[in-house]
């Protein structure tokens, strides 16, 4: 049986060594701070799943607001573990960001995915998600 709570600091180990699955390399210590600092501000939200007590998937959501669209909720993470996909555990994840919007009285649910992640693509897909544009993403350090 699948429990899905928010996040908590304690969980900072866990989530690290799922991140890994997803090509993130953090440590626990940075792990603990972010999951402070999104438990500390009301637009952010995070979940995990546990099976017996042990945590095999997180997501992370945040409120999002643009000048040139209506606010939406975008998935800043998501990630189940891989002995664990395909028990729709990602989709319990997702209804309590769902749950979430309703309580922001948000109406988008929006989620960016690598290209490369070909499974994921399906899986957002089989959910109702449907693909609406192609990015190329930039970043830069601050000077």
């Amino acid at each position: 049986m699948v429990q899905i709570r928010e996040i908590s600091e304690k969980d900072a180990e866990s989530v690290a060594t799922l991140s890994t699955q997803l090509g993130y390399e953090s440590d626990i210590k940075q792990t603990s701070e972010r999951i402070k600092r999104i438990n500390n501000n009301n637009e952010n939200c995070a979940f995990v799943a546990l099976v017996d007590g042990e945590v095999v998937g997180w997501i992370h959501g945040f409120y999002t607001l643009r000048i040139e669209s209506d606010p939406f909720i975008e998935i800043g993470g998501l990630i189940v573990d891989e002995k664990y996909r395909n028990l729709k555990i990602g989709k319990q994840l997702i209804e309590n960001i769902n749950l979430w919007a309703k309580k922001h009285q948000v109406k988008k649910l929006k989620v960016r995915c690598n290209i490369k992640r070909t499974e994921s693509h399906k899986f957002y897909e089989r959910l109702g998600f449907k693909e609406n544009k192609r990015q190329i993403a930039f970043e830069t350090n601050v000077v």
